[in-house]
């Protein structure tokens, strides 16, 4: 772990974070140049999934009565799904991980604890992937490819993450399997 950020400074990076993307992807769509378009839609494919996780995990655990004491700064909590080549970098780049009130856990129930820690994982996939279509929809170019990579991408973080012991969907299984 880097660091710790209170909620609200850890909302307003990831918030910011999201947006930045959401401009990326405008000016994907309307730069003249090839190479501008591409670097932006990769931008902000990288953006979304670096923003988009812990905050969803905020987000619905709000929803369902969980409440957060901090986020954190911090390497990946799942290297082993990455390839050797690049788990190093996984584990050294700045992911918003969250932490939960322990008395607000302990009152959650099952099925909210385990849907509030899939939220995480589930976003980190579908969000880069959704921005990833957008950019194909809106004709970019080289999105066509890029959007091949993003879902192969996306099923990739899914399934290692499905497959770890220490993944959100791990933590989601132990708190159903807790009943």
């Amino acid at each position: 772990m880097f660091g710790r950020l209170s909620v609200v400074i850890g909302n307003v990076l990831q918030i910011a974070g999201i947006a930045a993307a959401y401009l990326a992807l405008s000016l994907a769509r309307s730069a003249t140049s090839k190479v501008a378009a591409i670097v932006a839609m990769i931008s902000a494919w990288v953006l979304l999934y670096f923003f988009c996780h812990g905050i969803a995990h905020w987000a619905v655990g709000r929803l369902l009565g969980i409440r957060f004491a901090f986020y954190t700064i911090g390497g990946t909590g799942n290297p082993e799904a990455y390839p050797a080549g690049i788990r190093w970098m996984f584990e050294h780049l700045p992911f918003f991980g969250v932490q939960t009130e322990r008395a607000s856990m302990q009152k959650a129930s099952l099925m909210a604890k385990a849907i509030m820690w899939s939220a995480g994982v589930t976003s980190s996939a579908l969000v880069p992937t959704l921005g990833a279509l957008c950019a194909w929809r809106s004709g970019v170019p080289g999105s066509k490819l890029f959007l091949i990579f993003a879902v192969i991408w996306a099923i990739a973080t899914l399934a290692s993450n499905w497959t770890s012991r220490t993944g959100d969907y791990a933590k989601a299984r132990r708190a159903l399997a807790s009943q």
